[in-house]
């Protein structure tokens, strides 16, 4: 039998443990609720050609709890090197997806494309930059001169105010390597071919064929289950870039922003962007309708695109950029 005195270490002994216990428990649950410092946590590499991954990015736009995180990184591994398209929006991201690279190989990342001047796509630059100072970064010629003349800082700021501070390390790292359309860089093993226009998405777009694996990187001249931004852009310029991209020897599309698929992708963005482009000429021309009386007109002809992220939200600001074109083609 114990005596009381014993009875008295035991019972102070369990209520040590039971003490230390709780803590390790309540410290254990912090780190599990904690959010993880990997931006692309939760985000799989996916291999979809011999040669080249792509990490599918969210649908929503740069917020708090996505880090700014939006885009759909993509790389390409040659016999030597590494080829990166549009690394993301901060060096966030670009830190990131440079972990994922080496979980595949130690080949030195020698080239960066980037495809249009939105900032959500190319401010990763800079991890490369840091990663290896003879990085190549390549872009439309314009993307590089507006980037230069402000639009760089514009990206930097709306990263900043949307994420809330998030992304404040970014520094706008700006290509320096202009390309030219048909352009065929040969990096190794691998051949990486630049479709260039003078206006699509945006004035500056580049579209990158990887010869090889038969992929197609489109920016965000092809979106997939996303409602697009054409504020910068042209219907008719991003239809006509649908129609020749379809005729590419390409067989996997990565759009700007939606899951990797077929050549349906074009097909599907071109019919969503010409359904708004036609129907609001046609009732504009016929009947003189505003935008606001277009919608309902649209809207019945979009029921296949009815559940495509931002698709409220967007038409009709959509159809508002489209009466404007439409106005200005008809002088």
């Amino acid at each position: 039998m114990k005596s009381i005195g014993e009875f008295i270490m035991v019972g102070r002994f369990n209520i040590a443990f039971f003490s230390v216990l709780c803590g390790f428990l309540l410290i254990a649950n912090a780190i599990a609720k904690a959010p993880s410092n990997d931006i692309l946590s939760g985000y799989e590499t996916t291999k979809i050609a011999e040669h080249t991954w792509y990490i599918a990015g969210p649908l929503a736009t740069p917020n708090v709890a996505n880090k700014g995180f939006m885009n759909n990184p993509a790389f390409t591994i040659t016999d030597k090197s590494v080829i990166v398209f549009d690394p993301g929006s901060s060096v966030l991201v670009g830190r990131a997806l440079i972990k994922r690279i080496r979980q595949l190989t130690k080949n030195p990342i020698t080239h960066v494309f980037n495809t249009h001047i939105h900032g959500d796509h190319w401010l990763g630059n800079q991890a490369f930059i840091n990663e290896n100072a003879t990085v190549k970064l390549y872009a439309h010629p314009d993307m590089i001169r507006l980037a230069k003349n402000g639009e760089a800082k514009v990206w930097i700021d709306m990263m900043m105010d949307r994420t809330e501070g998030i992304t404040k390390e970014t520094v706008a790292a700006i290509p320096t390597e202009n390309l030219k359309d048909q352009h065929i860089i040969k990096i190794d093993n691998i051949s990486v071919k630049a479709h260039l226009n003078k206006k699509a998405h945006t004035i500056t777009d580049a579209m990158f064929e990887i010869i090889e694996d038969k992929v197609l990187i489109t920016g965000d001249n092809a979106f997939r289950q996303r409602a697009p931004r054409l504020d910068d852009g042209s219907y008719l310029g991003n239809i006509a870039v649908m129609e020749s991209a379809l005729k590419l020897p390409v067989e996997v599309i990565v759009p700007g922003h939606g899951a990797v698929g077929g050549k349906t992708i074009l097909s599907d963005y071109k019919d969503f962007i010409s359904i708004i482009y036609n129907t609001t000429k046609q009732l504009k021309d016929e009947d003189d309708l505003e935008p606001h009386e277009i919608k309902p007109k649209v809207i019945e002809k979009m029921s296949k695109y009815k559940d495509w992220t931002g698709f409220d939200k967007a038409l009709g600001k959509l159809i508002g950029v489209a009466a404007l074109e439409v106005e200005a083609n008809d002088f």
